[in-house]
């Protein structure tokens, strides 16, 4: 019901029942229980349905609670306050500590979340808890990162009750591409869409599925790792023991030494002249900017990969038969255009079921902040999910 109030912007009871199935009685004790509890509003405006009476318009009240998002990139972190339509009241970024011990990348994180929550003017009471995005994997039992390729001395750290005891707040935690499925499904893209695959690029690849309108996390609660699909089976190895994985061909590293490899090689283009003062100046920033601007080896880099991530979603259309397949991250910014049109095509020529039904993108509407609205809209998920439940089983 939360989903109909919230896509709808607005909307009856009469109209509940009847994209639900529930029958009238059932949305009138719900409804009464969400609008005791403050979660949701009468806004006061009459709707008139022709000769009957007046109803009376629904929606969120997005006041009614706030949660903290958190985003763990290995050379950024992110943190967000945002309202119960999951709609960012205050963002802010900071660098994370380089080589530092996981002790001091979990202050740091603590640091940054009471800077944010005090900027958003949020009392701590009214904080429904913090949700972090990490790299995986991730075991959930006991909350523990394990091992993630791209973070040293990260071996089985217990960081969900690190920061809850740094931060006094319940921490959920998640994949970081799996949060920010969640955060498209809450307030993005996926908003109402029963099955869509998201596609984060960052520092790495991930990936989350939503499937039949549930978040799939598969047996060990780590599915969706698309990075880890081979698209060049003889290509370099992998840190996953396999070859040409999508990640290793395509991650910010391997697009800039592909760009140094080629100026070195032949030069030309708006990135020949830094690249000889100095090749730390083109970092990915510089090439996708170059990429946008129509420089041609740059362009040419980017489209490559945005090429091979297409493939991939080939495969996940043909796998899980889903209808929209959404990009965001911080890893495409100003080079949207050329990845959207990459999967866009392939989608309309490759798949099986494209005779039935071609599979649908989208670019986030989140963009860089995908993940840190999906670590908060995990908090959001947690709480009310379950109330939900318990409000049918009444």
């Amino acid at each position: 019901m939360l989903d109909q109030i919230q896509l709808a912007d607005g909307i009856s009871r009469v109209e509940i029942a009847h994209h639900t199935g529930l029958t009238p009685q059932t949305v009138s004790g719900i409804v009464r229980r969400l609008l005791d509890e403050g979660i949701v509003r009468e806004d006061g405006a009459s709707r008139v349905a022709s000769g009957g009476k007046p109803r009376t318009t629904l929606r969120i009240n997005p006041d009614a609670g706030s949660a903290v998002g958190l985003h763990f990139d290995p050379v950024e972190l992110t943190c967000a306050v945002v309202d119960l339509l999951g709609l960012p009241l205050v963002v802010k970024r900071r660098p994370t500590p380089p080589h530092a011990s996981p002790q001091d990348v979990v202050a740091a994180m603590a640091g940054l979340t009471a800077e944010v929550v005090a900027e958003a003017g949020v009392p701590l009471g009214r904080v429904l808890g913090l949700g972090l995005a990490t790299p995986g994997p991730i075991d959930q039992d006991d909350g523990t990162v394990v091992a993630p390729p791209q973070l040293t001395n990260w071996t089985r750290v217990p960081v969900k009750r690190m920061l809850s005891e740094a931060t006094g707040l319940a921490v959920t935690i998640d994949n970081d591409a799996t949060a920010a499925a969640v955060g498209e499904r809450w307030s993005g893209a996926g908003r109402g869409v029963p099955n869509f695959a998201y596609f984060f690029l960052g520092t790495g690849i991930g990936g989350g599925l939503i499937l039949d309108h549930q978040v799939y996390r598969g047996g060990s609660l780590n599915a969706g790792e698309f990075g880890h699909v081979s698209v060049l089976p003889d290509g370099p190895e992998c840190y996953c023991g396999n070859r040409g994985c999508l990640e290793r061909v395509v991650n910010p590293t391997a697009i800039v030494a592909e760009v140094h490899r080629r100026l070195a090689e032949r030069g030309g283009g708006v990135l020949a002249e830094p690249f000889e003062r100095d090749p730390a100046l083109v970092d990915h920033a510089a090439i996708r900017l170059a990429a946008e601007a129509g420089d041609p080896l740059a362009g040419a880099v980017i489209d490559q990969a945005a090429e091979r991530v297409a493939s991939v979603a080939v495969s996940v259309a043909n796998i899980t038969d889903v209808d929209l397949i959404v990009l965001g991250g911080h890893g495409i910014s100003h080079v949207e255009k050329r990845y959207v049109g990459a999967v866009t095509a392939a989608l309309a020529t490759r798949p099986l079921s494209r005779h039935i039904r071609t599979v649908d993108v989208a670019l986030s509407p989140l963009g860089a902040d995908a993940a840190v609205v999906g670590g908060a809209a995990l908090v959001l998920h947690a709480t009310y999910s379950p109330q939900l439940s318990a409000l049918l089983a009444d």
